[in-house]
């Protein structure tokens, strides 16, 4: 099997988005569709490696955010012979995305239509529902399906053995080529920080040899990576929860989150237009939206 990354060129913007096209044996997959304003450029990636789309033969989605998903349902004609796979609990809002769609209204706004385009239902008879350890033939080959929530609540990961690669979606963080710094990707409404530090000893556990993030690439120094996502998670949540006890709005939060996640960024060797391209992959206010809705249902609970 032969693993190709397809820049999907977000917002004209080169490794934003990955898809992560997989060919063997006459048949092709594809891990990820990015959203339906980047699905020329899919289509023309695919080309670029020699696959028709008559030989994409599955779609994988880690989950179904519209970054990751959202150019699904347009793609059913696109590619006629794709079986598109998916978490059991993200199967509904595949099928009939309304209540996703009317979710990320909220968030985006009047930006909805340029950051995402059209967002179509996946038939029921082309999808399967996955829960996590299943085995997926594709391109010759095997991906196995691993349950990674934290992110989302219906966020999967696939591994493939021969290779050792791991499609990580956003459960590895967002990092761009060239840097080592990792962003904690932790929007609202589904993140759940305990959750995603048993999913990140899940991943120590199988030992990829490389990790492959949707934002964006293919990265082997895989301890290394998951020990700062894993210390940037934990900060972040330290500080938000610290700063809402001390009763600063989020406005206030996301601004000095902003100024001390650059510096860290900045420190570990990137330039000043890469802050950028990180917030582009996650901004500051909705991640902080993210963790104080997690903290929010913590003291709920106590």
């Amino acid at each position: 099997m032969k693993i190709e990354t397809i820049d999907l060129g977000f917002m004209g913007t080169e490794e934003i988005i990955a898809s992560f096209l997989l060919v063997g044996e006459g048949s092709a997959a594809i891990v990820e569709t990015g959203p339906t304003t980047c699905m020329e450029n899919l289509m023309r990636g695919l080309e670029g490696h020699g696959v028709a789309p008559e030989d994409v033969a599955q779609v994988l989605l880690t989950h179904v955010h519209l970054d990751h998903a959202g150019a699904s349902g347009n793609l059913v004609e696109v590619l006629p012979n794709a079986t598109f796979y998916v978490h059991e609990v993200g199967r509904p809002h595949v099928v009939d995305p309304s209540k996703l769609v009317k979710s990320a209204t909220r968030i985006y706004g009047e930006r909805m239509e340029e950051l995402w385009g059209e967002i179509r239902p996946v038939p029921e008879d082309r999808l399967v529902s996955l829960s996590g350890g299943e085995e997926i033939e594709v391109a010759g080959g095997l991906l196995t399906a691993h349950y990674t929530p934290g992110h989302a609540y219906h966020h999967l990961a696939f591994h493939e053995p021969d290779s050792g690669a791991l499609f990580a979606g956003d459960v590895a963080g967002i990092r761009l080529p060239g840097q080592s710094y990792v962003r904690p990707p932790t929007p609202p409404p589904e993140v759940d920080i305990e959750a995603w530090r048993r999913s990140i000893g899940e991943i120590r556990e199988l030992a990829p040899t490389s990790i492959c993030p949707t934002h964006f690439g293919r990265f082997e120094d895989v301890e290394r990576h998951l020990s700062e996502l894993e210390q940037r998670l934990e900060h972040w949540l330290l500080f938000v929860e610290e700063r809402m006890d001390e009763g600063a709005s989020r406005d206030e939060i996301s601004f000095e989150l902003e100024n001390m996640g650059d510096e860290e960024l900045l420190r570990e060797g990137a330039s000043p237009g890469d802050t950028d391209r990180y917030s582009l992959s996650g901004n500051y206010e909705m991640l902080v939206a993210g963790i104080m809705r997690y903290v929010q249902r913590q003291q709920e609970k106590k």
